[in-house]
């Protein structure tokens, strides 16, 4: 089941999507990675998505890919005496530590000890996904005085957002970490983490996680953004998490920030998934509008390793035709001849390590010999994102002996996982890569393929070898 496109589709389940014959459908369709947002739903509920998706990979034969999406820590006002208020533009309003009283047009609690041991005077608190804005003017450790800058409706448990602070907060909540260890042994294959600010963020969850999953980094925060080639380098994977983005940030600066996480991610070569309101439009209509159709050819031209359906897949009412949409619309992109124009203007120059000059020298070899598939032997999936890496014009079978990293790879652009046995030397391997290419469909008897390996075999991040064969 080869796809004939280079980027993935990631698509979250939910209530429309639950059922063993629509997750088959959407992975028919052109799904390759799951996602399960572990904000709703309860573990009953994950658990028996997870078991269909792995029963149908059993059945198909081909791995596939399991995002665990974590909550992270939600900021909430208190609760109102009276039901909602309305506040308006220049009135003053107080919040404070005392969630047992209840608020009215004058304060409401927001119990988060937190956020005032890091404001300043002039900071905004967002509230609502910052359809009401405050300005603090004064404040002390258990309280804000603000004076609204925007004004509106305010109801009880508002999410609460205060952009350009560092919060001295965990991105692990006592929920996440129940989360991630039920995720963990459930077997997922990557951790999307949610409230991102800082590089340690990612060092505290790879303690807890080890080698068992990678670490998706879900940048939705402008504090991430000021960090951003520490975060990428800490991380296996980034989301670019534009919904949350677009609220703590001006909106005409997403896009400009969209391209610079992609651009980060290509040079790093960690893979980069773009996300939020792709085919929002899909969540109550048949078809995307043309604007949503453009926003995922953007990102398919930027370099983005893989697109991301949620409400689209998981609650709307055309979860399938989504996910169909979406994949023609990748493939359309992707053969455009202005697409490889784009890939090649992305060239980062001159490699610094062993394992990227392979990439380079496989990427040439590829496009001089017009080769069929080019094909990475990897324990640790690091040679599989190497050639991912330099976008090659043939596709990449990342052979691996080891299943939980064929599926990590199936986010990987470009790259097909196959799961083989282990080889012991350079000659098994060329014969297996040979077979392996020729039974999935990917080249025939004559054709040329190009190989990369780390010798030794088995030892992670050695890249290094790089072989021409023919296949019989």
């Amino acid at each position: 089941m080869h796809r004939n496109r280079n980027a993935k589709i990631v698509a979250t389940l939910g209530p429309a999507s639950s059922d063993r014959s629509t997750i088959q459908a959407l992975f028919d369709a052109g799904a390759d990675v799951f996602r399960l947002n572990f904000s709703h739903g309860g573990h009953a509920d994950h658990k028996a998505r997870l078991d269909t998706i792995r029963a149908i990979e059993r059945d198909s034969g081909r791995p596939i890919g399991v995002l665990l999406d974590l909550q992270g820590p939600k900021l909430r006002l208190g609760v109102f005496s009276d039901g909602p208020v309305t506040l308006a533009a220049g009135d003053a309003f107080r919040v404070d530590m005392d969630h047992e009283l209840a608020g009215d047009k004058r304060r409401v609690a927001l119990p988060h000890a937190e956020i005032y041991s890091a404001l300043e005077v002039g900071t905004e608190l967002l509230i609502d996904d910052g359809r009401v804005r405050l300005r603090v003017e004064s404040f002390g450790p258990e309280h804000a005085e603000t004076r609204v800058v925007i004004g509106g409706r305010v109801s009880d448990r508002k999410g609460v957002n205060v952009p350009g602070v560092v919060l001295p907060l965990s991105a692990l909540t006592a929920k996440d970490h129940a989360d991630l260890d039920y995720g963990l042994s459930l077997g997922v294959d990557w951790i999307a983490l949610s409230f991102v600010q800082r590089a340690e963020d990612i060092a505290e969850i790879k303690a807890i996680v080890g080698d068992r999953a990678g670490i998706v980094a879900k940048l939705e925060k402008p504090a991430a953004i000021a960090s951003l080639e520490a975060i990428v380098a800490a991380s296996d994977a980034v989301m670019v998490a534009r919904g949350d983005l677009g609220v703590e940030m001006p909106h005409e600066q997403v896009p400009a920030i969209q391209k610079r996480i992609v651009r980060a991610c290509r040079k790093a070569g960690k893979p980069v998934i773009v996300a939020t309101q792709m085919l929002e439009s899909m969540v109550s209509a048949p078809v995307p509008t043309r604007a949503e159709a453009s926003d995922v050819a953007t990102a398919i031209y930027d370099g983005a390793d893989a697109v991301m359906l949620s409400a689209e897949s998981a609650s709307g009412q055309y979860p399938l035709e989504a996910v169909a949409i979406m994949h023609s619309i990748i493939a359309q992109t992707e053969a455009d001849p202005y697409y490889r124009e784009m890939m090649a203007a992305r060239d980062d120059g001159a490699a610094a390590l062993a394992s990227d000059g392979i990439g380079v020298a496989v990427r040439g070899v590829a496009q001089a010999l017009k080769v069929a598939a080019v094909v990475a032997y990897t324990s640790s999936g690091y040679s599989a994102l190497r050639m991912a890496r330099e976008r090659p014009h043939a596709p990449i079978v990342g052979m691996t002996p080891r299943q939980a990293i064929a599926r990590r790879l199936a986010l990987a652009w470009g790259v097909y996982p196959v799961l083989c046995h282990e080889v012991v030397d350079v000659l098994e391997m060329s014969a297996w890569a040979c077979r392996t290419a020729s039974r999935e469909g990917i080249a025939r008897s004559g054709d040329t393929i190009v190989i990369s390996a780390g010798i030794p075999f088995g030892t992670p991040g050695t890249t290094n070898l790089l072989r021409i064969a023919q296949v019989d």
